[in-house]
């Protein structure tokens, strides 16, 4: 507690610079920083000098539809995406499940028979099985999939009070393509900062607070129930759809948290009991929802995406286990996607240039992600993280960049297995990548280079 009480004046008690940076590189400006959401990436991290990265960077987020904008800008990613043809205009639907690791399904071997209706989607989707959250709380899977960015050492930009606004994301993208974009939430959203977030976005909020009381049949401490919630997107679909706009909703759930607790008779796992019943409810709760869809008008051209925000748990024998990142993605869409599995190794930062490119969408970006069913075998990969350390998988390798610019090297068998941990000196080339990818996040991130201004201010929520 003594090291969260310091601030970046208190460390500095020498004339001497060089103890000064001693002491900058210990637990003193390390805590300090990380309460005031200071954690700079150059302080702390390996670097490269800022071209290399910056070419590093590029090379890593160019696809062959794309074209830099602006190429001699260091770090400037900016590019058009082009695609060809007419943009489909669909809605979108992206239900983003507390807590739903990979491991409770029995599409990924489970025998707990804990999620028979997303077992059942599993086989009418796109059903992406080797795809990996980028963090370990839902901030991070939230600005993850929003804004399509690494997760930054520190805390989540969504909390980030007064530089969480303003910056590329997929609602801002399908705001000026004329899209109602919203975010659906059964809680508070002043927690953690999400209606700031969203609102700064390109996104309008329903929260909580906007659910009349007797539209609420059961809530506990984080919210209403998740059927509620869902209950509360179908009548916004119906009056979003009836003015012949087409909607973009993004949901977040909160019934798969503590206490665990749900309506009575919906399952055969009595509320309150656990982490199992909660999963299984969130379960029925989808199912009943895309039941209920079938009879809406809008079904048909409506694309639904179900992920999870992180997994429930993350301790492991690393300090990235990569098995407790392991996540599920359906995109379900009977009338307008053919049923597929998906072995692409990818992250939720690809989530939202994937959408883009199922709607067709010619668009600027500035996201670090890309469309995963365009992915090359040698393009796939998945950026993970914590509050500290920050990891780029693929190859059966996880490399890590942790605080006083250390690096360390993970190899993994095909079962993912650890095979061999280690230190490293200096960076090889994919360790190169890895820097390149959260040390140009950083700076995009600090220097506002995914600014973003709405083309069509009409569209507002």
């Amino acid at each position: 507690l003594f090291f969260f009480s310091l601030d970046q004046q208190a460390r500095t008690f020498s004339d001497n610079n060089y103890l000064n940076e001693v002491a900058s590189n210990g637990p003193y400006q390390f805590f300090a920083a990380f309460r005031n959401n200071e954690l700079d990436y150059e302080t702390f991290y390996a670097t490269l000098p800022d071209d290399q990265a910056s070419k590093l960077l590029e090379q890593n987020v160019l696809t062959d539809r794309a074209k830099i904008t602006f190429p001699n800008k260091p770090y400037s990613i900016e590019r058009n995406i082009a695609n060809t043809g007419k943009q489909k205009t669909k809605n979108v639907v992206l239900i983003m499940v507390e807590s739903l690791s990979a491991r409770y399904l029995g599409s990924f071997g489970n025998t707990e028979a804990l999620t028979p209706n997303l077992d059942d989607l599993s086989e009418k989707s796109l059903f992406f099985k080797n795809f990996y959250a980028t963090g370990t709380r839902t901030t991070r899977g939230l600005e993850a999939v929003t804004l399509s960015i690494p997760p930054t050492p520190g805390r989540s930009i969504v909390k980030r009070l007064g530089r969480e606004s303003g910056m590329w994301s997929l609602g801002n993208v399908l705001k000026d393509k004329g899209y109602n974009t919203q975010f659906i939430y059964g809680g508070d959203g002043y927690f953690d900062n999400m209606n700031t977030f969203f609102k700064g976005n390109g996104y309008g909020i329903i929260d909580k607070s906007d659910i009349p009381e007797e539209q609420i049949t059961f809530s506990n401490a984080w919210g209403v129930s998740d059927e509620d919630l869902l209950k509360v997107t179908l009548d916004q679909a119906d009056k979003v759809s009836a003015h012949g706009e087409p909607f973009f909703f993004h949901i977040m759930t909160t019934s798969n948290h503590r206490p665990y607790s749900y309506p009575e008779n919906r399952i055969d796992i009595p509320s309150g009991t656990g982490r199992q019943g909660a999963v299984k409810y969130t379960d029925w709760a989808i199912g009943n929802f895309i039941a209920q869809a079938k009879n809406k008008p809008w079904f048909n051209n409506t694309i639904f995406v179900i992920v999870a925000d992180h997994c429930a748990g993350s301790a492991g024998k690393t300090n990235l286990p990569i098995a407790k990142y392991h996540i599920p993605l359906f995109i379900y869409a009977p009338s307008i996607l053919p049923a597929k599995p998906i072995e692409t190794l990818s992250s939720q930062i690809d989530l939202a240039p994937t959408i883009l490119s199922l709607l067709n969408v010619s668009y600027n970006s500035f996201a670090f992600g890309k469309d995963i069913l365009s992915m090359r075998k040698d393009e796939e990969r998945a950026l993970i993280g914590n509050y500290q350390h920050l990891g780029l998988y693929s190859n059966n390798r996880l490399s890590i960049l942790s605080p006083r610019k250390e690096m360390s090297v993970v190899q993994l068998n095909t079962q993912q297995n650890i095979t061999n941990v280690q230190s490293v000196s200096e960076p090889d080339e994919h360790m190169m990548s890895n820097i390149a990818y959260y040390q140009g996040a950083s700076y995009i991130y600090k220097n506002r280079l995914n600014k973003y201004t709405l083309k069509r201010e009409q569209h507002a929520n």
